[in-house]
C-alpha cells in the first residue's frame, strides 16, 4: 500500500462535507490542552449584556466558536511547543454574534497574556461598529464584580487595561494612522471585507502584520461577512489566500487558519440551489440562538427578495454568497457565460498570431474615468471570435475615486489596467492598431470604432500612426450598440469567441445593467461613478465593426514577427 501523503497544515478538503453535516470547516488543530482549557474557563464565564437575563457564554454561545477560540489563542505544535495559528480567517454569515464573541474573545486574550505592557487592538471599519464592540466588552465586565477587580475601562478612550499587567486592548475605528508606537502582539479586524473599500488598508495590514516577525510575534484574526460588493483590495486578497490554503494549495505550512462558512463556488452559481431555505441552515453556526430561522425567512421573503439588487446584497450578507458575474435578473445576459469563455492563454500578441483580420473599439472619459481599448480578432480557419482588453487611467483617478482605488490597483497588479497621463494612453492605444496595420490584420475601412464624444486627441494619434479617414469610425452609443450586445450574447452562448479571461473585465461585465429602450437595449453603468464599464463599451464597438464581416488589408502575414505588442 502506498503512503499517504500528510495534507499541508490547516489544508481541510472535507471542509463542503464538514459543513453538511453540521461541522466546523475547519482543520483540526492541535492544541495546549491546559491553555485551551484556561481560555474556555473564562470565556464560558462572561455574560451577553445585551440579553434578557444576562445568560453566560457558556449558554449562550455556540460551540463553533469556542473551537475558534481555542484553536487562536492554544495551538500548539505538539513537537515544537510553538504556536502553530498566528493569523485566522473566519468568514461567516450576518447575526451569528461575531462581534460580541470577538470582544468576548479580546477580553480572554487580555487576561491570558502574562507580558507586561503590551498593545492588543479591536479593529473596526466604522465608529458605529467600534463602540457596539466596545459597549460589549465593557458591558460584560461590569456585570462581574471579579472583573472589576481584573481590569481598568476607560470609556472615553475605548480602552481596557489588564491591572496585573498593564498590558492594554484598545477599540478603535480603521484608519490610516491606527497603528501607532508598538506593534500590537494581537490585532482582531471586526468587518475585514470593509477595509477591501479602502484605499491604503493594505499598508496598515502590513504594519499590524509587522508584530509577526519580532521575536515576540504577534496574532492577526479577521472575521467578517462576504462584501456586498465583488471582493476588492485586501479583502480579496485575504479570501483568496484563505480558499488557498482551506483546499491545500497555500504551501506547506502557513500561519492562517481559514474558517469559510460558504457554499461550494460552483453551487453559489445556482440560484435555484441557494434559493432553497432548507439549505441556509447550513452556514448559520448560531441558528436556534441569535437567529430565529422563521425571522430570517420572513425577512428574505418580504425584504430581501424585492428586487435583483436587494437579493444580492441580502444573498451576499446573510448567506455568504458572492457578487460577481451575472448575478441580478437586469444584468447582461451574455454574463452568465462569460467566465466559461475563458483563455488566460490569450494575449494581444498570440490573438494577433492566431488572426485572419482584426478591428479596434476604444471607449472612455475624463481625467477620473477608465480609457479602455478592445482588438477582436477573428481565427483562421475556425473564424472564432478572439477578444483582448486592456484599459489606462490617469493617477489622478485614484484620489477621485477612492471607493474603487482598491479594485484598480488590483486590475494593474494583473497586468489588465495601466496609469498613466493622458498623452501617453491615447498615444498607446494608437500604437496598437498601427501594430496591427503594419501586421496586415486591420481591413482598410471602418478597422477602428469609437464614441465620438471627447475623443479628439485620440483621433489626432491616429492620425498620426498612419490610420486614415476611412479606417477610423465613429460609431452611435446607447441604443445603437444593441446589434453588439445581442451578438456577443450569441457568441458567448455556442462557445464560438474566447476571450483573455481578466479580473477587470470580469468586473466590468458584472458592472451592466441592462435597460430596455423603445429602439433597442442599452448597457448601463450599476452605481454611477463607482461601476465601470469602459472596457465592455470598448468590447462593443469592436464587435460591431467584426459583425460587418470585414476583410484584412493583406491577408499575407506568414511573416509576423513576433516582437512583445506593449499595452
Amino acid at each position: 500500500m502506498q503512503p499517504i501523503e500528510p495534507l499541508p497544515r490547516f489544508a481541510c478538503p472535507d471542509w463542503w462535507e464538514r459543513i453538511q453535516s453540521g461541522r466546523m470547516p475547519m482543520a483540526d488543530v492541535p492544541l495546549n490542552a491546559k491553555k485551551a482549557a484556561k481560555a474556555v474557563a473564562f470565556f464560558n464565564r462572561l455574560r451577553l449584556p445585551d440579553l434578557p437575563g444576562t445568560p453566560t457564554l457558556e449558554k449562550a454561545c455556540g460551540e463553533w466558536f469556542r473551537e475558534i477560540l481555542c484553536a487562536f489563542l492554544a495551538s500548539e505544535d505538539p513537537a515544537t511547543r510553538q504556536r502553530l495559528v498566528w493569523e485566522l480567517l473566519c468568514m461567516v454569515p450576518k447575526k451569528n454574534s461575531k462581534t460580541t464573541y470577538v470582544a468576548a474573545l479580546g477580553l480572554t486574550a487580555l487576561y491570558m497574556e502574562e507580558a507586561p505592557n503590551r498593545q492588543m487592538l479591536i479593529v473596526a471599519p466604522s465608529q458605529n461598529i467600534s463602540e457596539r464592540c466596545f459597549d460589549q466588552a465593557q458591558g460584560m465586565i461590569r456585570l462581574d464584580e471579579r472583573l472589576k477587580a481584573i481590569f481598568n475601562v476607560q470609556d472615553h478612550l475605548k480602552c481596557i487595561t489588564r491591572r496585573k499587567t498593564g498590558t492594554k486592548l484598545d477599540v478603535k475605528s480603521f484608519d490610516t494612522t491606527i497603528v501607532t508606537g508598538e506593534i500590537p502582539i494581537l490585532t482582531i479586524i471586526d468587518e475585514v471585507h470593509e477595509l477591501g473599500k479602502k484605499s491604503k488598508a493594505a499598508a496598515v495590514m502590513q504594519q499590524i502584520r509587522g508584530g509577526g516577525i519580532t521575536m515576540q510575534g504577534g496574532q492577526v484574526l479577521m472575521i467578517t461577512t462576504q462584501s456586498d460588493e465583488p471582493p476588492a483590495g485586501i479583502w480579496k486578497t485575504e479570501l483568496l489566500k484563505a480558499r488557498k490554503i482551506r483546499d491545500g494549495q497555500g504551501g506547506p505550512e502557513p500561519i492562517l487558519l481559514p474558517i469559510l462558512y460558504e457554499f461550494p463556488q460552483e453551487l453559489q452559481k445556482q440560484q435555484d440551489f441557494w434559493r432553497d431555505q432548507r439549505r441556509w441552515p447550513m452556514l448559520l453556526p448560531n441558528i436556534d440562538r441569535s437567529i430565529d430561522a422563521a425571522r430570517l425567512i420572513a425577512d428574505y421573503e418580504n425584504n430581501g427578495c424585492a428586487t435583483p439588487q436587494a437579493e444580492q446584497i441580502w444573498a451576499s450578507q446573510h448567506l455568504n454568497i458572492e457578487i460577481g458575474v451575472g448575478i441580478g435578473d437586469d444584468g447582461w445576459p451574455g454574463a452568465d457565460y462569460w467566465e466559461l469563455r475563458a483563455d488566460r492563454s490569450l494575449t494581444l500578441e498570440t490573438l494577433m498570431a492566431r488572426s485572419e483580420v482584426a478591428v479596434v473599439g476604444v471607449d472612455g472619459g475624463g481625467l477620473d474615468d477608465l480609457f479602455g481599448v478592445s482588438v477582436i480578432g477573428r481565427e483562421r480557419g475556425t473564424r472564432r471570435w478572439l477578444v483582448w482588453c486592456h484599459a489606462y487611467a490617469h493617477p489622478k483617478v485614484l484620489e477621485r475615486r477612492k471607493e474603487i482605488a482598491p479594485r484598480l490597483r488590483d486590475f494593474h497588479a494583473e497586468g489588465s489596467l495601466t496609469f498613466c497621463e493622458a498623452t501617453e494612453y491615447v498615444t498607446t492605444i494608437a500604437g496598437i492598431a498601427a501594430t496591427l496595420a503594419e501586421a496586415g490584420l486591420l481591413p482598410e475601412k471602418d478597422a477602428v470604432g469609437y464614441d465620438p464624444n471627447n475623443i479628439a486627441t485620440f483621433v489626432d494619434a491616429l492620425a498620426a500612426r498612419g490610420i486614415d479617414d476611412k479606417m477610423r469610425r465613429r460609431l452611435l452609443q446607447g441604443p445603437a450598440l444593441s446589434p453588439a450586445l445581442w451578438g456577443l450574447e450569441h457568441k458567448l452562448s455556442d462557445d464560438t469567441l474566447s476571450h483573455d479571461g481578466s479580473g477587470l473585465m470580469s468586473w466590468s461585465v458584472g458592472n451592466v445593467k441592462i435597460e430596455v429602450k423603445r429602439n433597442g437595449n442599452m448597457a448601463t453603468k450599476e452605481a454611477a461613478g463607482r461601476a465601470k464599464i469602459d472596457p465592455f463599451v470598448a468590447m462593443l464597438c469592436a464587435a460591431i465593426l467584426m459583425s460587418w464581416n470585414p476583410e484584412a488589408s493583406h491577408m499575407d502575414i506568414g511573416e509576423f514577427i513576433s516582437a512583445p505588442v506593449v499595452a
